[in-house]
């Protein structure tokens, strides 16, 4: 919840103002930059090592999420319509789907016995808790403002679609909480943190931002965006397979570099497409 906070807020805005490729490619590119870049970046910091669960069905369950936007988002595609695009309907589906996420969350929660380690032990006064937590949303609220508007004129200026700009730029921006988690978490050897972090992350991502973002306002897809859709669909694969070769469960160094790498190329692609498009 807290690391996708920003992906959160630049989604209400972004749906709010009409800015729909901002908002669909906020959430597809997070996801991708989630697994590509910042896992990737915190499995060379230390090899990551997770359970099965995570393995078997918090992967998986990620990878669910990033297919079902990919087919729900195609009507053109799937259904032979004219036109594609995420609906109310979409949105309460994914909402449906965060439901059960929650209540499976809420039951590995109940069996844990040895929080008590993890628990900062710092303690704050209820009305400093409230003035750090009204400073924080005051912050988010102007930060997403301004993340929209400025990504919007650049798209403008570009003369490239928002969705390029919403899966890069925007993706990345909204990304960083993660990174630092996720990195610092590694660095301490805390590893089902750093991957859990990012693999709750993306299942936040769609089941919740996205759904609550299509129900505010229906998000149209452009067909340019399924090979957003493919590249994190990708990504996904790569995180499984290589959580199941090799050492059992363990993100090595030179997979996470060789997710790293596939990131750069996929901005490189995203850029080189970007400037054939603007040439055209």
């Amino acid at each position: 919840f807290g690391t996708s906070l920003p992906e959160l807020f630049v989604n209400l805005t972004a749906s709010i103002k009409g800015e729909h490729g901002i908002a669909l490619g906020n959430i597809i590119g997070s996801n991708t930059a989630n697994i590509l870049l910042i896992l990737g970046i915190s499995g060379i910091i230390s090899p990551l090592a997770v359970t099965k669960g995570t393995v078997w069905k918090e992967i998986p369950l990620s990878l669910l999420a990033v297919l079902l936007v990919g087919i729900l988002a195609n009507d053109r595609l799937v259904d032979g319509l004219d036109y594609s695009g995420l609906t109310r309907t979409d949105g309460l589906v994914f909402l449906s789907f965060f439901a059960v996420f929650l209540y499976y969350s809420a039951g590995i929660a109940g069996k844990i016995t040895d929080a008590a380690e993890e628990i900062p032990q710092k303690e704050y006064k209820p009305g400093w808790i409230c003035v750090l937590l009204a400073a924080g949303f005051l912050c988010l609220i102007v930060g997403s403002k301004w993340l929209v508007d400025g990504a919007a004129a650049m798209a403008s200026q570009l003369g490239v679609s928002q969705s390029v700009i919403g899966v890069s730029i925007v993706a990345v921006g909204t990304s960083l909480p993660e990174l630092t988690t996720s990195a610092v978490a590694a660095y301490r050897g805390k590893c089902d943190i750093a991957v859990g972090n990012v693999v709750g992350s993306n299942i936040f991502n769609v089941f919740f931002i996205l759904g609550v973002s299509s129900v505010i306002r229906p998000i149209p897809c452009d067909p340019e965006q399924n090979f957003d859709f493919g590249v994190s669909i990708v990504a996904g694969l790569m995180l499984l397979v290589f959580m199941l070769t090799g050492k059992k469960r363990v993100l090595d160094r030179w997979e996470a570099t060789v997710l790293v790498l596939m990131y750069a190329a996929y901005i490189s692609l995203i850029v080189l497409r970007a400037g054939s498009g603007r040439a055209a």
